[in-house]
Order: C-alpha cells, then sequence, then structure tokens
C-alpha cells in the first residue's frame, strides 16, 4: 500500500463524480484523485501504471464490468494483488447478499453512500484517515 498514491475512485455516474471531488477538494488530502467512469479503463489503468494507488472506491452497477467483475479480475491479477490496494465498494444500495459477495471477494470495506454531503464526507474522511493509518505487509514510509 502506498499511503502518498492516487486514490483511484471508479464511479459511472457524473453527478456523483462531482460531489466526491467537492469533498475530497475540501478535505485537502496531498493523494491525487484519479476518477474513472469506465471500469474496463481503470482496470487497464491499474495494470499499466508502475505507481501503486492509495485506496481504490469502487461503485457496483456499473457498465462492462460491474464492481464485483472488477474486484475478481484485481483480485486474481498477481501483479495486482502484490501491491495490497484497499478495494473498497462505495455504492448506493446494499443488499446482504451484495455484502457477503463483496467480503467473499476480499474487499476491505463495503459502504452505502449517504444521503447528505456532510455525511458522505464524514465517510470518506474516516476511510481516509483509517487507511493512512493501517499498516500493510509491503508498505514503506517513503
Amino acid at each position: 500500500m502506498n499511503k502518498h498514491g492516487a486514490i483511484i475512485v471508479i464511479e459511472d455516474d457524473a453527478e456523483d463524480q462531482e460531489i466526491l471531488g467537492d469533498i475530497f477538494t475540501r478535505l485537502a488530502y496531498p493523494n491525487e484523485v484519479i476518477y474513472f467512469s469506465d471500469s474496463e479503463e481503470a482496470l487497464v489503468y491499474l495494470t499499466e501504471t508502475k505507481t501503486k494507488p492509495f485506496i481504490i472506491l469502487s461503485d457496483i452497477n456499473m457498465p462492462k464490468l460491474n464492481g464485483f467483475e472488477l474486484r475478481e479480475k484485481i483480485h486474481t491479477n498477481l501483479d495486482l494483488n502484490l501491491k495490497c490496494i484497499p478495494y473498497l465498494f462505495f455504492t448506493t444500495t446494499s443488499s446482504q447478499k451484495a455484502v457477503m459477495d463483496a467480503y467473499s471477494q476480499s474487499v476491505q470495506g463495503f459502504f452505502v453512500k449517504a444521503d447528505s454531503v456532510e455525511k458522505l464526507e464524514g465517510t470518506i474522511r474516516r476511510i481516509v484517515e483509517y487507511w493512512q493509518e493501517c499498516e500493510a505487509p509491503n508498505y514503506s514510509p517513503a
């Protein structure tokens, strides 16, 4: 895990991207935030980049590859798996089955998007601060 790496947001809804962008601007984390509307483009980026992103926030309901399919591809890719990038679902709705399916794929978190910007900002703050404190097998402070 690279605590100084980019925060990857995989979200196909432009309005949600804009809201998240405003929140990340207010929170002013030093991490670059990279948005993908297309999960296949995100997968290409993740497999081709030499840098190690900090965390991945992924929607579930997306065209082409849904969040579960994307997670499976990332989880079974040895090079990506070795990067130890925390993968969290950030979605509009949840069901017990979706939560169980997510954790069976070793997802590190499952969050439902809050119904207000203030609550959403609080959730984002807690997520980032948690992972900033967390240790990973390949973490190096440099």
